[in-house]
């Protein structure tokens, strides 16, 4: 019998200076899908993938900014995805953190691969040139990676103080026992003073806007405006969005799906807590599989499950402790990981 994996798809900010070369390690460069995005970004005047992946060196100017690295991430998630063994394993679910929803349309077959990537590299084209503001990712866990109730407080009371000053300060992304903020500029720079300090956090992401907040709004008529509703179908494959609520397929009507993520999905709060935890009750997968690049969802992905007792677990180091005798969660940016699920 096969077993059973959730699939989870990342966001915009996991592809760094150590994912470098990412297609070419663990896909030969890509094939006739890399290709065939070569081909669509040269007709635009854009960086091809292969040569954003093939690059001497990293660059935060060039590899960052999401025009290029939307469809750089997007080549190597869903390649990642096509490498999964469906002999042995049966893909119950897909759901995606930010950007990453995008890519979990394409792994569901809402979009088939050429509209995904249209509508990533569109977007990441329209975040780049229109996006405003910026977010704060702030750690509301302790050492076990329980969610700290101390912590939660305070993250209330900076959003109630900045809502009394009418500071433009919203909950991007929901994001396991981590809270990402999204500001405009002068509500950045009042979150890296007003956050206390705690390891490395407050810490800000850099080339992001203020994604999943109102001060989108102004990009939800250019997205629908640049995307054509005739790109989405009746899907493959469950796909569980940034607010819990499962697409099942032949169940939605292509519109409904569109309108999500064209509207609620830009300038909303993105539960991705809350999409984990109700994808992983509501599917039992045997796995979970978190598709490359980069490994910054791993943990996120551990403290949803964590904070809702997926199969009775218990903390940080419980998760750990069953990670190393048989990995319930595989991340495909590992290289020690991904062949427990790869042909």
């Amino acid at each position: 019998m096969k077993e059973k994996i959730l699939v989870v798809c990342p966001g915009r900010g996991t592809y760094n200076a150590t994912e470098l070369g990412y297609l070419k390690r663990y896909h030969g460069g890509g094939g006739a899908q890399v290709a065939r995005l070569d081909s669509y970004r040269a007709g635009l005047g854009q960086p091809t993938i292969s040569a954003l992946d093939g690059a001497e060196k990293y660059s935060t100017s060039l590899h960052m900014p999401g025009d290029n690295a939307s469809l750089l991430i997007y080549a190597c998630a869903l390649a990642d995805f096509a490498a999964i063994d469906r002999d042995r394993f049966d893909v119950v679910a897909v759901t995606g953190n930010s950007m990453g929803w995008y890519l979990a349309l394409a792994c569901a077959g809402v979009v088939d691969f050429d509209a995904g990537a249209r509508l990533v590299n569109t977007m990441g084209g329209l975040m780049h040139e229109k996006g405003q503001g910026g977010q704060i990712v702030w750690s509301m866990a302790d050492a076990d990676w329980h969610i700290d109730p101390a912590k939660v407080a305070q993250v209330e009371a900076v959003l109630a103080e900045a809502s009394r000053d009418g500071r433009a300060v919203h909950v991007s992304i929901r994001l396991g026992a981590m809270v990402v903020f999204a500001a405009d500029d002068d509500g950045m720079k009042w979150l890296m003073e007003r956050l206390p300090k705690d390891d490395r956090f407050p810490m800000k992401l850099n080339y992001h806007a203020a994604f999943h907040s109102p001060l989108l709004d102004h990009i939800v008529p250019r997205a629908h405006a640049a995307n054509p509703v005739a790109d989405f179908g009746e899907g493959m494959i469950p796909a569980i969005d940034g607010t819990g609520r499962v697409w099942s397929p032949k169940g939605f009507d292509a519109e409904g799906i569109y309108d999500y993520t064209l509207g609620t999905q830009i300038n909303r709060t993105y539960d991705f807590t809350r999409a984990v935890q109700v994808a992983a009750r509501e599917f039992c997968p045997d796995r979970i599989a978190v598709l490359g690049p980069g490994t910054t969802l791993g943990a996120p992905v551990a403290q949803a499950l964590i904070a809702c007792g997926w199969r009775g677990l218990k903390g940080k180091a419980d998760f750990q402790q069953r990670q190393a005798a048989d990995p319930i969660l595989v991340s495909m940016g590992m290289a020690e990981q991904r062949g427990v699920i790869t042909g």
